[in-house]
């Protein structure tokens, strides 16, 4: 079986950055960009990580999503755009703890339009963009 190649992503470094001084880091990007892929490759065995594409997980944020989050103490989500009501539930965590790092989600790029999102997260969370591989990412220069 061929695995697909790993590339160095360039924003790997503004991501790590961004980890050590904001409790909440959002990659945002297209589908099919490799946001999961980065940051599973980011969190290693340090984070907790959880997918809003499994189904049972999806329910649970969507259910309860104060306790959840309650239940986290540095994890990734991938895919929060599909539990937008995390994002009120993280606001919260993240006032009674400013720890930097607590929380890296990944979404799409129409994320940022949801009412709830833009202003629960204001001053607690650096949103980065992820673009496709750029052509010096595929040659690793």
């Amino acid at each position: 079986m061929n695995l697909p190649p790993i590339y160095t992503r360039h924003i790997s470094s503004r991501i790590a950055q961004a980890m050590l001084d904001t409790p909440v880091v959002l990659l945002a990007g297209p589908r099919q960009t490799g946001k999961t892929t980065l940051v599973r490759q980011t969190a290693g065995q340090t984070m907790h990580y959880l997918t809003l594409d499994d189904e049972l997980t999806l329910l649970s944020a969507r259910q309860d999503p104060a306790g959840m989050i309650r239940s986290l103490d540095r994890a990734v989500i991938d895919e929060v755009q599909r539990a937008p009501q995390l994002l009120l539930a993280i606001k919260k965590s993240v006032d009674e703890d400013r720890r930097p790092g607590r929380f890296l989600l990944t979404g799409s790029t129409n994320l940022m339009l949801l009412p709830t999102v833009a202003d629960s997260l204001a001053g607690r969370m650096e949103t980065l963009l992820l673009m496709p591989l750029s052509q010096s990412e595929i040659e690793s220069r």
